[in-house]
């Protein structure tokens, strides 16, 4: 599973903005980057957008004269203690693949389009923060998938409360809709890259000082509609639990995060059929950067039952990376290796498929056909920077299945190839290319090209082309 760094440090920023999801830091591929954007500004934009503090812009001093900072701070008072910020995202992705699940499916391509403005209203210690989105997609026939079209509809809607806690702490309780992306963004991520993004309704208490916070969550996943005004919380899933990081060395770069996540769902699907799941998740993180160095490591186990089998799972994940600051076109080099346990044996009352619960849409890469289950995956890639507000990268991965007794799942956790009587472990070989040019501070352009080899296990077991994608996308947000 890759393992972004949530605090991307600040000479790996501009790696970040190349065509696919949220990034890795500092090497992932992503149309628009999560922390920070390759054009510097302060404070960084980040996906969930409610985390974004603008309230310095106050003091005159501050501002740049960017024709975007008279959006960010508008007071309505005379002490400016109640203020609005708004922004807003506005993309369109075309994705085309030819051969999609190794030939099983015929070709298609469509376009995304969706549009996401924001406001949050803070009124003193009190704030309101509403984020519709319109989502549709262009080409692609029904039935359309979650993340595909959602029509017009309220992507977040949250009120907070802050209170300070001793000289340096602070509570922040925030309850209604809203995205969520927890440490790495391993289990619990806002699905970014695809058209429509995974809010969470519920409550999440987050207690922060300058050497830790501690995150609280109690939370429903929303079920996208395909019309206007239809999503709702789910009834089938839950997902709660408490999540912590601590930070060294005088900064958020590195530390370590330590969680447990609780998960019921009401219809699981794996290779031995569908059941209730009860899922208890206990993970260790450890992350940071020394030098041109840095690394991310993540261990997860996971208990609980599935029907009325038990579960006895478990996923590792570790990134290092080197960058090459001094050298032209900065290259940073970096090898992920992830491992999600799969199923030893269909027919005996242990589950031991990993389930990743709520994944990022482009978990892979662009393509994605293959995830984090039943997966063991080894990806070196090589970010470069040819100029200022240029990104490449080019990515090379292979995937085995990690029980030969189990499938291959995608990444909505949907089997797309069972196990059947193939032996075999090899699924096959990806291979990507990706470049975005930041054309100003608010707009990227972005491309990618993905092809994914099948190996012995796909050959095996039913069509087994070469799958191809092309995908292009234009972004403006500010």
């Amino acid at each position: 599973m890759p393992l972004p760094l949530v605090q991307c440090p600040a000479p790996a920023q501009e790696a970040s903005a190349i065509a696919g999801e949220q990034p890795r830091c500092p090497t992932a591929t992503s149309d628009i980057p999560e922390r920070a954007d390759p054009v510097s500004r302060a404070p960084a934009l980040t996906v969930e957008r409610y985390d974004e503090d603008w309230s310095a812009l106050a003091d005159a001093r501050a501002r740049t004269g960017r024709w975007t900072e008279r959006f960010k701070y508008l007071p309505l008072n005379s002490d400016g203690s109640v203020y609005i910020t708004t922004g807003i995202e506005v993309r369109a992705r075309s994705e085309s693949y030819s051969a999609p699940s190794w030939g099983a499916a015929p070709d298609f391509d469509y376009v995304w389009t969706r549009v996401m403005p924001y406001a949050d209203v803070h009124v003193g210690s009190v704030r309101f923060f509403v984020q519709p989105l319109a989502a549709h997609v262009i080409g692609r026939a029904p039935p359309h998938r979650p993340a595909d079209r959602t029509g017009t509809d309220v992507l977040q809607a949250l009120a907070e409360f802050e209170l300070t806690v001793g000289a340096s702490g602070s509570l922040r309780t925030s309850v209604g809709r809203q995205l969520v992306s927890l440490g790495g963004g391993r289990l619990i991520d806002t699905r970014y890259g695809p058209n429509v993004p995974m809010p969470f309704d519920g409550l999440q208490a987050r207690f922060e000082t300058t050497r830790a916070k501690v995150t609280m969550f109690d939370l429903r996943p929303v079920e996208t509609g395909p019309h206007d005004f239809d999503d709702r919380g789910s009834s089938r899933r839950r997902v709660w639990g408490v999540y912590g990081a601590i930070w060294r060395e005088g900064s958020r770069e590195t530390g370590t995060d330590l969680y447990y996540i609780g998960f019921r769902d009401r219809r699981a699907v794996f290779e031995q059929g569908a059941a209730r799941e009860l899922l208890h998740t206990f993970g260790v993180r450890e992350f940071g950067q020394h030098g041109p160095g840095h690394w991310n490591v993540e261990g997860v186990l996971q208990s609980g039952s599935f029907g009325h089998a038990s579960v006895s799972a478990w996923g590792l994940g570790m990134e290092i990376g080197r960058r090459f600051d001094s050298t032209p076109f900065r290259p940073d080099l970096t090898l992920i290796l992830d491992i999600a346990s799969g199923d030893r044996d269909p027919a005996r009352k242990t589950l031991q498929t990993f389930n990743p619960l709520f994944p990022r849409g482009k978990y892979f890469g662009a393509l994605s056909p293959v995830g984090p289950r039943n997966v063991i995956h080894l990806n070196p890639s090589l970010a470069l920077h040819p100029a200022k507000r240029v990104g490449l990268s080019l990515a090379a991965s292979a995937f085995w299945r990690q029980s030969r007794r189990d499938g291959v799942y995608g990444i909505a956790g949907d089997l797309v190839r069972r196990g059947g009587s193939s032996r075999d472990r090899f699924v096959g070989s990806q291979f990507e290319a990706a470049g975005s040019l930041q054309l100003t501070p608010e707009l990227s352009l972005s491309t990618s090209l993905s092809a994914f080899a099948p190996g012995a296990f796909i050959r095996a077991t039913g069509p087994a082309r070469t799958t191809l994608m092309s995908a292009s996308t234009i972004s403006f947000r500010f």
